[in-house]
């Protein structure tokens, strides 16, 4: 077997033949990929189950009903997205016609996490293979199942110099990330994302980083809180609560906080019966570690429902806390689990202490029917992306970029924006040769007049 080194080596000689340039040969990549996970579809489903207990539905709504779906947008479009795009010329480069190429980096890294270990590995991988890079794909070693399956998919579809699956623990991300690549794709916590970017920044490779942080979810008064109780609760327990865009807290307007934490319990018993462990529909925490961290997290709380936890198992019931002090450890690292801590309001100072004592989150949700109070609220905080009056929803629409700000992540991806993310943007200007004006040649004089109108009237 080759050496990473070796890999990598043979990927750089394999782009450098501009043989991934062909959007014919993209395009059948593309359509095989898709072949081949419409032939493993069952086996994705049964790894997921075997990973998290993630029951069928919702597999395939988070998982690879949103890949199926990014690999028809790329097949349908990318010959229009590849084409170099018609840029209106300027008065400095007349005469000229003036374009925006699109060009692959080269040879890629994608790191991808455990959390929706197929979605979060496939879907960059698509818009790399789409933007005409070689890839190196790194599944996360926490979804053993799932990850042998993406390497087999892989395998099954593409030469080895075009991509490659390489599983492994920690000592394996720790090699590649001490290679030269052309551009990082990575998915995961903050911290391994510092690790990640101090790697990239040893050969200044350009990186994306799709992190975290402490999504809130702010309820005022003026709603329907058997609503939004429905909501939060379906948004807050996908995927056992393991979803970087949860809402990691709630902060609800103190004279309504109780109606909600009655609604929350009847909906989380509506939809998970009185016994979650027993539900079909619940999933598990990832392992035993991540159980054991999140049970340590909801010590010394005041715990309103919920709290139940089985360690061999990796269960932990849907679990409502009331009022944590911000100080405290669950108030201060990102929970990925199901359990919601419920902080109060009285004014809008009182909000703003809460989130500007935390870093930028990846995202923020809003409860009301006030428009005043939703515009305030989405213009004064900084996060990646938002939903007012749902959960989740806007990673479901591909016309939207998708990503992090400060602490939460850098740059962006989803749909034709995750074509542009693996694509270095080259302008030309194609300049015409039948009339040569003399303006910007010396000897000067008394140009400069002249020069400040035309500045003048630029833009």
């Amino acid at each position: 077997m080759k050496s990473i080194s070796e890999l990598i080596s043979v990927q750089h000689s394999f782009f450098k033949s501009q043989k991934t340039k062909d959007i014919d040969y993209r395009l059948s990549l593309l359509k095989a990929l898709k072949k081949e996970i419409l032939n493993k579809e069952q086996a994705i489903l049964d790894a997921l189950h075997k990973d998290f207990k993630k029951s069928q539905f919702e597999a395939y709504l988070s998982e690879i009903g949103i890949v199926l779906s990014e690999l028809n947008l790329a097949i349908k479009n990318l010959k229009k997205w590849a084409k170099p795009k018609r840029i209106k010329a300027s008065l400095l480069t007349f005469p000229s016609k003036d374009y925006i190429y699109k060009e692959p980096y080269g040879t890629v890294l994608i790191i991808a996490p455990w959390n929706y270990p197929f979605l979060l590995a496939m879907e960059p991988l698509i818009m790399a293979i789409a933007a005409g890079n070689t890839v190196v794909l790194k599944p996360s070693e926490l979804t053993v199942n799932t990850s042998k399956i993406i390497t087999s998919i892989i395998e099954h579809v593409f030469p080895e110099d075009v991509a490659i699956s390489i599983e492994g623990g920690v000592e394996t991300s720790t090699e590649l990330l001490a290679q030269k690549w052309d551009f990082i794709f990575f998915t995961g916590s903050t911290t391994v994302g510092k690790i990640v970017a101090k790697a990239a920044a040893k050969h200044l490779t350009p990186t994306i980083l799709e992190l975290g942080g402490k999504s809130p979810c702010i309820i005022d008064d003026s709603v329907d809180i058997k609503l939004v109780a429905t909501r939060l609760v379906w948004g807050k327990l996908l995927n056992g609560g393991q979803t970087c865009i949860a809402p990691d807290y709630v902060i609800v307007k103190s004279n309504i906080k109780q109606d909600l934490i009655k609604a929350l319990k009847a909906e989380i018993i509506n939809r998970y019966s009185d016994n979650p462990k027993n539900s079909a529909d619940f999933p598990r925490i990832v392992n035993t570690k991540n159980t054991k961290r999140l049970a340590e997290l909801i010590k010394d709380t005041t715990i309103v429902h919920g709290g139940e936890i089985d360690e061999t198992t990796c269960y932990i019931a849907p679990t409502l806390i009331d009022e944590p002090n911000i100080e405290s450890p669950i108030m201060q690292e990102e929970i990925f689990g199901p359990i919601l801590p419920i902080l109060v309001y009285d004014t809008a100072s009182d909000i703003e202490k809460i989130i500007w004592h935390l870093d930028k989150p990846l995202s923020l949700y809003v409860f009301s029917n006030k428009s005043s109070f939703i515009n305030e609220t989405i213009n004064k905080f900084s996060f990646g992306g938002g939903v007012v009056n749902d959960l989740l929803i806007h990673f479901g629409n591909h016309r939207l970029p998708f990503g992090g700000v400060g602490a939460s992540g850098i740059g962006e991806y989803h749909g034709k924006h995750g074509f542009d993310a693996f694509s270095n943007t080259k302008p030309i200007v194609k300049r015409g040769n039948w009339i040569d004006p003399s303006f910007r040649y010396a000897p000067y004089n008394k140009k400069v007049g002249l020069l400040k109108t035309v500045f003048k009237y630029l833009g």
